[in-house]
């Protein structure tokens, strides 16, 4: 279970708009429930913004509750794939999507990030996944 959840979260993380769409009605009917949501700025003021943003869409698209237990899953699995990109990020500036997955108690949140300078672009993804 927990592979299916962390391939969705990632599938979530490299989707377009259009892409994610159709990702979030296929899902409906595996009933694992996604949802994802755009970041950019620089890393280091950005990992608030970043964890706030993946616990807000996972409250709206219905992933979680709004507990605490919940959110602070999200939290947790966000700050985990934080850590992940941290030496490769650390002051640049960063841009991506995440994804958020779960089904029953497993929940993987999965960050895709262009990291740039200038016109040099790394790519990455970090993932956690938590059980609720």
């Amino acid at each position: 279970m927990s592979k299916k959840v962390a391939t969705a979260a990632i599938k979530m993380a490299l989707s377009d708009r259009v892409e994610e769409s159709r990702l979030k009605d296929d899902y409906k009917n595996k009933e694992v429930l996604v949802a994802a949501v755009d970041f950019g700025g620089e890393f280091n003021s950005s990992i608030k913004n970043i964890i706030e943003r993946a616990i807000v869409a996972a409250k709206r698209e219905g992933v979680i509750k709004d507990t605490h237990t919940d959110q602070g899953a999200v939290a947790g699995a966000t700050r985990e794939a934080l850590t992940q990109i941290n030496h490769k990020a650390l002051g640049l500036n960063v841009g991506g999507k995440i994804g958020v997955a779960r089904k029953g108690d497993h929940l993987s949140v999965a960050i895709f990030f262009a990291i740039g300078l200038l016109h040099l672009n790394e790519m990455a993804i970090g993932l956690g996944h938590r059980a609720v």
